[in-house]
């Protein structure tokens, strides 16, 4: 079975890109700190990274009516830009340089929870697509409301179930989050302050 290039072009290349994107990113960044002799800079990039990734959180907040301003496409643009610059700090921090664990296992759950995160758009974005042009392909037939409804009843569902996507993200997410805070303590905890 051959794909179809538009699928290509409109949904993998872009996930593929974003994800490549954020890897690239970081080596360069990387790569840049080791140049100007400033590597213990990534040490701390971890701070920042995660404060970025928790703002993003306004998109889900705004969704369970926690908060109620903001522009809905907004919060959710910001919330993908403020994680992906967040998981890049976030990477650089991690850099090569895993020496425990609990830090392996963080930037796990993280790049776990992008994938998931950009699983879930381009697949929901797509299977809405197919609908949306079943539905307008059935009208220009000439069938009912009702009919339509009949034909498209499966597709419908199954759209249904891909929205359930975040059932899944979120406790990847929550993983990635308990796994973070689970580090930060640890290196609180094991600092050394004097």
């Amino acid at each position: 079975m051959a794909v179809s290039p538009a699928l290509l072009t409109r949904e993998v290349l872009p996930f593929a890109l974003r994800l490549l994107a954020l890897l690239l990113a970081t080596l360069i960044v990387d790569a840049g700190l080791h140049l100007i002799d400033a590597v213990w800079v990534g040490r701390y990039l971890g701070i920042p990274g995660v404060l970025l990734i928790a703002a993003s959180f306004g998109h889900s907040l705004r969704k369970r009516g926690v908060i109620h301003g903001g522009d809905p496409v907004f919060l959710l643009r910001l919330h993908e830009w403020l994680a992906w610059a967040g998981s890049l700090l976030v990477l650089v921090h991690a850099g090569i340089h895993f020496n425990a664990l609990l830090a392996w296992l963080a930037v796990g759950a993280m790049l776990v929870n992008i994938a998931s995160g950009l699983t879930g758009k381009y697949l929901l974005r797509r299977a809405m697509t197919r609908l949306k042009q079943a539905r307008t392909e059935l009208k220009a037939e000439g069938l009912s409301e009702p009919e339509i409804k009949a034909r498209l009843h499966r597709d419908s569902l199954t759209v249904d179930i891909v929205k359930q996507w975040r059932k899944v993200h979120l406790p990847i997410s929550l993983a990635f989050g308990v796994l973070a805070l689970a580090h930060i303590i640890a290196i609180l905890v094991l600092w050394g302050w004097k």
